[in-house]
């Protein structure tokens, strides 16, 4: 009898994905308190964008949010600063080593770095990090009004898998419909952006 031929599984250690990621002009740094200020200024200066968001980040809302999201246990943010300043955030959410699958989500970039390259970057760094570190499945979950995260998620080689209809109550009331993508090396169009 032949023996048998065992398949190599690469294992990814616990936590391998939430920590610093650079790139020239570029760095996600883990999200923490003294981050608050910073990203305050930022997300305050779109009020408008808030309306396709499950939650609000300006004025009285900001502080609640900034504290829930730092205590959440299934997501691991970033400060996004570009140039040494706080531009944004993002997370890894729900990372699950053991079946090699994250979400990238909460991401909010203040219109000054928009369309320039930040975001593509950003991207980049974190899904090449992920795919190094042995994960092999990346989703996104969109508001299906968002057109822009739906065309950004699309450039990447995403494909949209499913929508979750009725998926979720926003903070304005809003029933909201979500696209869920799937990405995987494979599919992936971009190359891992070199770090600083």
């Amino acid at each position: 009898m032949a023996p048998i031929k065992m398949a190599r599984i690469t294992m990814v250690t616990p936590d391998p994905l939430h920590r610093s990621l650079a790139a020239p002009g570029l760095l996600l740094t883990p999200l923490a308190k003294d981050h608050r200020e910073g990203l305050r200024a930022a997300c305050a200066v779109d009020d408008a964008i808030w309306e396709i968001y499950p939650t609000r980040w300006i004025e009285a809302d900001f502080d609640a949010n900034f504290d829930a999201l730092l205590g959440n246990p299934t997501r691991q943010p970033y400060a996004v600063l570009a140039d040494g300043r706080i531009v944004g955030m993002t997370s890894w959410i729900d990372a699950q080593p053991a079946h090699r699958k994250v979400e990238i989500g909460g991401t909010f970039l203040t219109p000054a770095v928009r369309g320039i390259g930040v975001n593509g970057a950003m991207k980049s760094l974190m899904i090449g990090h992920a795919f190094a570190s042995g994960y092999h499945r990346i989703e996104f979950r969109i508001d299906i009004r968002n057109a822009r995260s739906l065309a950004a998620v699309r450039k990447l080689g995403a494909e949209q898998e499913g929508l979750l209809r009725r998926e979720r109550v926003t903070w304005t009331g809003h029933v909201r419909d979500t696209a869920i993508f799937g990405l995987f090396p494979e599919n992936w169009t971009g190359r891992a952006v070199q770090p600083a």
